[in-house]
């Protein structure tokens, strides 16, 4: 109770039962949560437990972006989820979305606070969010993300507060919440240095709306990262070459600029590979600051991140919250408003690095959809700072699935970013330095320098075929662009030889 410092909210503790029974049919839930930390747990395993008693329950769900099993799975599970937004990570919740028992809107991430407070969403019925604690004036200490919070909690008609015990007190002071009003009244966003504190260390709160105080221990179940491996090692070592390359040719300062880098382990390797580079004085710029982060920091490669949330892997987070006090003053969490923030990643010039599952000849990339239709996750903030970097590079390995799909098509399945907003990309084969070429010229330069050895000599045949039609600007046959994914489904490879046995 020690962490529940506001007197007048002292009635309004209860069991996550209790709150459990605020929740209506067809209510509009918004909860904290990003890149599963900071998430409720408590209340949403109560919440389950009455949809499989036999209640019949469906919610529209909004969060910051991927949340934890406690929350997607279980409510996934237990029927209750109708509608989600705006990105999710959960077996559940994929394969829901993907037999179609959830209504899935796939959204950038800066995109959806504004979205709830113009109403384009609906009305908010309750907002739920994670805590350490709530101040004397009954206003709310997130814990290790805010993504929307700050925003479901000034639209929501009621708000439930767990206080989360698992999570270190030491988190009060990390967090820098600043609140965007709507046009007309928006106004310049007044961050200018990556370091630079513009709000205050707590969200804002009308008493009024508290519902229920709900006390917790259950720790986030933040998701393991894959061991580096020698691919992500060559990618790593490829982008690092990139860098210096620009550096010398006084492109960027020697510690570059503010890094952005997305989410999971391929993301998390390639970052992790500065480590071993000359650049330091380093700065973060990002949604999440995870593993790799930390590492750079420790390492004295990263003097400063600035996220939404802190997402570390499983076995490291107990190590984490220790040495906590050692990090705090070189992190700082912000909203998603904020850390995604398009008019921020131009002022600031990120340098932004965010990972594909496929990119096509002329530089589109698909970053969400496997063969064009089952959803993965979902863009996430690769958008908000792909269209508005100083650079913008995407990483890919130049094959998958042992090698039976090329990640370099003639034509993506899905388009999440145009080839106009796609400047580098980079596979463990090479790098392909787009900017300023023409489409024919960017195809030569991905076929050359990016795609696997065992794809490369059809690609290229692709190509000198596709510039025999009538319009040569960006050369396409257009029945034969989707071929590769076809001829996976019918066989499991894209590699040719596999379907003249087929025939």
């Amino acid at each position: 109770m020690e962490r529940l410092k506001c007197k007048k909210l002292k009635n309004k503790v209860m069991t996550p039962e209790q709150a459990a029974m605020l929740f209506k049919d067809d209510m509009i839930v918004g909860t904290s949560g990003f890149t599963p930390s900071g998430y409720p747990k408590a209340v949403p395993l109560a919440l389950a437990q009455r949809a499989k008693n036999g209640e019949s329950i469906g919610l529209t769900l909004i969060t910051g972006a991927s949340v934890g099993p406690e929350l997607d799975g279980a409510l996934t599970e237990a029927n209750i989820i109708k509608r989600r937004y705006p990105y999710q990570t959960t077996a559940e919740m994929r394969n829901a979305i993907n037999n179609n028992k959830v209504q899935y809107s796939d959204m950038h991430l800066s995109h959806t606070a504004q979205w709830v407070k113009y109403g384009f969403l609906g009305k908010v019925d309750i907002a739920l969010i994670e805590a350490v604690s709530i101040t004397e004036e009954g206003y709310i200490v997130p814990s290790t993300s805010i993504g929307n919070s700050n925003v479901f909690v000034e639209m929501a008609d009621k708000i439930i507060i767990e206080i989360n015990s698992s999570q270190p007190i030491e988190l009060e002071g990390i967090h820098d919440i600043y609140d965007i009003k709507n046009p007309p009244n928006r106004d310049i966003i007044p961050l200018i240095n990556p370091d630079d504190r513009i709000g205050v260390p707590y969200i804002k709160c009308d008493l009024d709306k508290i519902s229920a105080i709900v006390f917790t221990d259950i720790k986030d179940k933040t998701r393991a990262v894959a061991p580096v491996d020698e691919v992500s090692k060559k990618m790593a070592q490829n982008l690092i070459q990139f860098l210096e390359k620009e550096v010398e040719e006084k492109r960027l300062p020697i510690n570059l600029l503010p890094l952005q880098s997305g989410v999971g382990s391929v993301a998390n390797a390639i970052l992790s590979g500065l480590e071993n580079s000359k650049f330091k004085d380093l700065v973060v710029y990002s949604e999440v600051i995870q593993d790799s982060v930390i590492d750079l920091i420790k390492s004295g490669k990263v003097k400063l991140a600035s996220g939404t949330s802190i997402t570390i892997s499983p076995d490291r987070l107990d190590e984490f919250y220790k040495d906590i006090n050692y990090y705090k003053n070189k992190l700082i969490l912000r909203p998603q408003e904020i850390s995604n923030s398009p008019e921020v990643a131009r002022r600031l010039g990120v340098i932004a690095i965010n990972t594909a599952i496929e990119v096509d000849i002329y530089g589109n990339v698909n970053s969400t959809n496997i063969m064009g239709s089952r959803i993965m996750n979902g863009i996430g903030g690769s958008g908000d700072f792909a269209r508005n970097g100083y650079i913008t590079i995407f990483t890919t390995e130049s094959i998958a699935k042992g090698g039976d799909i090329s990640s370099i098509v003639p034509m993506v399945s899905h388009h999440d970013h145009t080839e106009h907003d796609v400047m580098v990309i980079v596979t463990e084969q090479g790098v392909a330095d787009l900017r300023g070429l023409s489409p024919k010229e960017r195809a030569r330069c991905i076929i050359e320098n990016c795609a696997h050895p065992d794809y490369k000599e059809e690609l290229i045949d692709y190509l000198n075929r596709a510039q025999e039609g009538k319009y040569k600007h960006t050369p396409h046959i257009l029945s034969e662009a989707l071929s590769w994914h076809d001829r996976f489904l019918r066989t499991g490879t894209m590699k040719k030889g596999k379907l003249e046995e087929a025939k």
